[in-house]
């Protein structure tokens, strides 16, 4: 794999890191900032909101600046507001400071995906975009354990201050080990949007936020239910959550070379694997071995639906593989919200702490069917749309060949 891979894994380190540490910062952050917990938790959804508002804006607005520099810029954008959200002196600015934050991170990822597809040679794509999301996956083991503990003995601020640092150094190594890359072909906004409306694109969208949303039903509760029903002590939640970081970790690298050999087969059998994983965590959840178990393989049958996912939107978006993959990660942020949102109802409706599975299995069947629906009505299509591993003349003549490997089966 390319080395330029790495500059992509840092920055989704850096990335990931910022976006979970919130959750575990929120008590300290509402002590120093004389608010409650509850809207607090507001700085977790101005995040998300910016993710939703920016992935697709800043996609557009970049789509003639060349990939290399968009990439610089974008971590740019998510440096300063990192910094921003350190320097905050009231809860207004540190909302603004994360809002600032999340802007970049869904054009990321989708500038990010598309660049790495086109780092490594054909039949490769889904292993280096696997790649880049294992920063995502390692953020969660060391990044967000480490930060929350930096955060809790010298202050929120000094968490904010050290993504900022590590944003800096993403920065240098994007610049450093990216090579150059010329921006995409310029559509047309119409036509951009034309081509995200593609039937499989938004089915791809559609599978992203329901089987998602089957996660953060159970992820958004999970230390509740760990302390509540199982037994485990407030101070060994972070090993616990650090047990579904492991998980989603061994999801994302098997996901890579499964996606290339057969992409939708893996996206069927990852969603299959949640559904039934949800269903049986309603009844292990009791058992501290087994819960740690379950923990582990949500975390990683739930990460293995990713990588599909973002091929089979970035393949099906012909004109706009950018703009279709950055979309993607507009509806991960929506299924982080309604998952959580569903979840809760469940818990508010008097259920028990552990019917956010149940609740979480059900998303994730949703998402299994649109799935195969979208498979089946694919197979009657001609469409042979894909992401190529070369840009220039390769991309011009790879765009009228055959389906990929990845798409066996589909």
């Amino acid at each position: 794999m390319p080395l330029a891979l790495l500059a992509l894994a840092i920055s989704a380190f850096g990335i990931g890191t910022t976006e979970f540490v919130m959750m575990g910062l929120l008590p300290n952050v509402a002590d120093d900032l004389g608010t409650s917990v509850p809207t607090a938790g507001y700085l977790v959804s101005a995040y998300a909101l910016g993710v939703v508002i920016g992935a697709p804006l800043l996609t557009s607005l970049g789509a003639r600046i060349p990939r290399k520099r968009m990439l610089v810029l974008l971590m740019g954008v998510f440096t300063v507001g990192n910094l921003a959200s350190a320097l905050a002196s009231d809860f207004g600015l540190l909302i603004a400071g994360r809002l600032l934050a999340g802007l970049p991170h869904g054009a990321f990822f989708g500038v990010g995906a598309v660049v790495a597809a086109k780092l490594v040679r054909e039949g490769r794509q889904a292993r280096a975009v696997a790649t880049m999301f294992l920063g995502l996956t390692i953020a969660n083991i060391v990044g967000v354990p480490a930060a929350t503990l930096l955060g809790q003995h010298l202050g929120w601020r000094a968490t904010f201050l050290v993504v900022a640092g590590i944003g800096l150094v993403a920065m240098a190594s994007l610049a450093r080990l990216i090579p150059p890359l010329p921006a995409e072909e310029h559509t047309g906004l119409r036509r951009e949007l034309r081509a995200l409306g593609n039937r499989q694109v938004l089915l791809g969208l559609l599978t992203t936020v329901f089987g998602f949303a089957g996660i953060f039903a159970v992820y958004s509760y999970l230390a509740s239910m760990m302390t509540k029903v199982t037994g485990f002590s407030e101070g060994s939640v972070p090993v616990v959550l650090a047990l579904f970081g492991i998980g989603m970790t061994l999801g994302a690298l098997a996901a890579g070379p499964l996606t290339d050999r057969a992409l939708r087969p893996t996206l069927y059998g990852s969603l299959a694997a949640l559904t039934v994983v949800l269903a049986v965590f309603h009844f292990t959840a009791e058992v501290k071995w087994a819960a740690m178990l379950s923990v582990v393989l949500i975390g990683a049958v739930g990460f293995m639906t990713t990588t599909p996912l973002q091929m089979l939107v970035m393949n099906k978006a012909q004109q706009a593989p950018t703009l279709a993959a950055a979309s993607n990660q507009s509806a991960f942020n929506l299924a982080n919200a309604g998952g959580a949102w569903v979840g809760g109802l469940a818990l508010a409706a008097g259920w028990g702490w552990t019917s956010p599975t149940l609740v979480g299995a059900v998303l994730a069947a949703i998402g299994l069917a649109i799935a195969v629906t979208a498979g089946v009505l694919d197979r009657g299509s001609h469409d042979t749309s894909r992401v190529v591993a070369r840009g220039g003349a390769a991309d011009a003549s790879a765009s009228d060949a055959g389906q990929p490997a990845a798409e066996h089966a589909a």
